[in-house]
């Protein structure tokens, strides 16, 4: 089964005539009803398969989040659209018949790609919609992202995690009064992953969210081999010491793209803030 096709993005919306009902309407631009509803239809299908009993409680909530994402998803699908129009951005047709034929190559040929087809509601039309749809996606993500650095500035820290204020409280009376950091991270954090190590986390790079906000603030104003008070979190309390800085230590592939997933979500962000955007239908 192509992979790609697991998830499938909304096709772009088609010019309607005056009489087709609409599901949204972006920047004067429509989203048919029916197209919404197909995409909700196929949803629900695969949901079906999984959670039989759709009519409870919770599977009437569990539905109504599907259809709330399927028309967001849509909307800013019209969104990225729209903006690589503006960029110039033009997928071929050349470019879709190539992934198709990579796609029925990895299936196993054109009968097993076109059962796949069928079996996931999808016609040839449908589904090069749908690669017309990720390929744009994907080259502005990349326009997009393009500045992202490769190096950040990082600290290189070690922490232990307390339950409560009172015990954490309790550990800095001891590292104030020289015990070892790594020793009593060992014996009294209760994070799992780095109690082992002595409480070691590694490289932390600034801004990409790896940990509470009061802890990635705090590390980043410590100086090397200082040791901070106890950090309130809503994951418990912390202490945290920094062992080295680096203004620019080249990030992980890991790392970058998460930071590249978070500059595109500020854009997408930024552009459904700017855009002029009508539903009408209900999504409750």
């Amino acid at each position: 089964m192509p992979t790609r096709a697991a998830a499938p993005s909304p096709p772009p919306a088609t010019a309607p005539s005056s009489e087709q009902p609409l599901a949204a309407r972006v920047n004067g631009q429509p989203i048919l009803l029916a197209d919404y509803e197909k995409q909700v239809a196929q949803f629900e299908a695969a949901l079906s398969a999984q959670e039989p009993d759709l009519n409870s409680e919770e599977g009437q909530a569990t539905l109504a989040q599907i259809r709330r994402q399927v028309l967001e998803a849509m909307i800013n699908q019209l969104l990225i659209e729209q903006a690589a129009a503006r960029e110039g951005i033009v997928i071929t047709d050349e470019e879709i018949e190539s992934h198709i034929q990579a796609d029925i190559q990895a299936v196993g040929g054109e009968d097993k790609f076109d059962q796949w087809l069928a079996e996931n509601n999808f016609s040839p039309e449908d589904y090069k919609a749908m690669l017309r749809s990720e390929l744009t996606y994907g080259a502005m993500f990349e326009r997009v992202t393009a500045a992202v650095p490769t190096g950040a500035e990082q600290v290189h820290v070690r922490y232990i995690l307390l339950e409560s204020e009172e015990e954490a409280r309790q550990v800095l009376a001891q590292l104030q009064g020289g015990g070892d950091f790594a020793a009593l991270a060992q014996e009294f954090s209760r994070d799992e992953s780095t109690r082992e190590s002595g409480g070691d986390r590694g490289w932390l790079p600034q801004g990409l969210n790896l940990m509470p906000p009061e802890v990635e603030a705090t590390a980043f104003a410590l100086e090397v081999g200082q040791t901070s008070g106890v950090i309130t979190s809503q994951f418990g309390y912390y202490i945290l010491q920094v062992l080295e800085r680096d203004p620019n230590r080249p990030l992980s592939p890991e790392m970058q793209q998460s930071l590249k997933e978070q500059t595109f979500t500020r854009w997408l962000d930024e552009q459904r803030a700017a855009a002029t955007i009508e539903r009408f239908v209900e999504t409750e």
